[in-house]
C-alpha cells in the first residue's frame, strides 16, 4: 500500500487535491489559503522533518496521503462539546486522524480529559496541535482547515475518520527517548497545565522555587510511567516570583514524575530508537521543543518524515515525542 507522503510545493498538492486524493495537510497559513477545496484536512505550521533533514518553510507544505478502500474516509470538525465522541464516532475498523488548534479550549479540554472518552484506546486515534512560527508568537493564532470547505478554525479539532477493511489494522506507536531522571520524586493533587504545590520526595514544596534553587534544565521534561508507557510533560515556563510553572500538557493528580535524565545525542539516540521500518507508515510528526533545543533543523532523524508540531497526539496529548502510524495486515 503506497501513499503519498513528503514537503510539497503549493502547486503539487493542488494537483493531488485535485484529483481527488485524501490529504492530511500541514502548511503555513498563508500557503494553506492557496489550495483549492477538496478531500483534506490542515493545520498550520511552517516546520518539518523530511527525508533530507530539518526544514522551515513559509511557502511549501507537507502531505500525508490516507488510504481509501471500499468505504471513503469522512472529514468534519469538532467543537469542544463534540469532543467527547470522537472515539465512538469513528469507524469499527480503521483510525482517526484528529488536528487541534494550539491554545484553543479544545486543546486544554482534550488534553485534560481525552482518557476517559468512550472508546478512548480501543479505536485508533492519531494527530498534532498546530502552531505557528514562532517569530509570529503571540500575533498569530494557530488555525485548523476543514478542506471540503475551505473554512479556517481558531477553536475546532479537524478530523478524518479512516474505514480500514477488517483485514487491515492501524498501528500507533511513540519513540521517545526520555527517561525518568534519579532526582527526586514529584506528585501533584491537581490535575493542570500549571502548577504551584506540590509534593517533591513525599514533602509539600513549591515547584517553581524548587526548579530554580536546583538549577533544573527546563528542557528537560518531566517523565511518568502511563500505564507501561513513558510520556512527558514538557515545561512552557517558570515564574519564580509567582510560585508557578506552566506546562505544554496537564500533569495528572496522584501520577509520580520525574525530571529527565538528559540525552546526550539526540539524532544518535533517536536513529538507534527508530524501529526499522521499510514502508507503512502513514503518518508521522514530532515535537517543535525536540526540533528546538537539539537543533534538527538540515539534520535527519531517521526516514520517518512528518510536521513538527505544537503537540502530538497518539491517543493522548503528548510532548517531546514522535508518534506514527502504520497499517498493518
Amino acid at each position: 500500500m503506497k501513499t503519498i507522503s513528503g514537503l510539497v510545493s503549493i502547486a503539487r498538492a493542488a494537483e493531488l487535491i485535485n484529483d481527488g486524493r485524501y490529504l492530511s495537510i500541514a502548511g503555513d497559513e498563508a500557503a494553506l489559503k492557496e489550495l483549492p477545496k477538496g478531500n483534506w484536512i490542515g493545520g498550520t505550521i511552517p516546520y518539518f522533518m523530511t527525508e533530507a533533514g530539518g526544514a522551515v518553510s513559509r511557502t511549501e507544505v507537507f502531505i500525508d496521503e490516507m488510504p481509501v478502500f471500499d468505504e471513503a474516509p469522512t472529514l468534519r470538525f469538532y467543537d469542544v462539546d463534540a469532543l467527547p465522541h470522537l472515539c465512538r464516532n469513528a469507524p469499527e475498523y480503521g483510525y482517526t486522524l484528529m488536528i487541534v488548534p494550539a491554545f484553543s479550549a479544545c486543546h486544554s479540554t482534550f488534553a485534560e480529559n481525552a482518557p476517559n472518552y468512550e472508546d478512548m484506546y480501543i479505536k485508533p486515534l492519531i494527530g498534532w496541535i498546530a502552531g505557528v512560527h514562532l517569530d509570529d508568537l503571540p500575533q498569530a493564532a494557530p488555525k485548523t482547515v476543514l478542506g471540503p470547505t475551505g473554512e479556517f478554525s481558531t477553536e475546532q479539532a479537524v478530523v478524518v475518520h479512516v474505514p480500514l477493511p477488517p483485514e487491515k489494522i492501524a498501528n500507533i506507536d511513540i519513540v521517545n527517548l526520555f527517561q525518568p531522571g534519579d532526582g527526586e520524586s514529584i506528585t501533584f493533587e491537581g490535575t493542570g497545565f500549571s502548577a504551584q504545590q506540590c509534593k517533591i520526595g513525599g514533602k509539600s514544596a513549591n515547584l517553581a522555587q524548587y526548579m530554580t534553587a536546583s538549577g533544573i534544565d527546563t528542557r528537560l521534561p518531566l517523565v511518568a510511567d502511563y500505564c507501561g508507557a513513558m510520556i512527558n510533560v514538557s515545561i512552557k515556563q517558570v515564574d519564580a516570583a509567582a510560585g508557578r510553572v506552566d506546562f505544554y500538557a496537564p500533569v495528572f493528580a496522584g501520577v509520580t514524575y520525574r525530571f529527565a535524565a538528559p540525552v546526550a545525542d539526540y539524532v544518535r539516540g533517536f536513529e538507534r530508537a527508530l524501529p526499522s521500518i521499510e514502508d507503512g507508515v502513514v503518518f508521522s510528526c514530532n515535537c517543535i521543543l525536540n526540533f528546538l533545543y537539539s537543533n534538527l533543523e538540515g539534520k535527519r532523524t531517521g526516514h520517518i518524515v512528518g510536521p513538527v508540531t505544537f503537540g502530538e497526539i497518539a491517543y493522548q496529548l503528548l510532548n517531546q515525542t514522535l508518534v506514527y502510524l502504520t497499517i498493518t495486515e
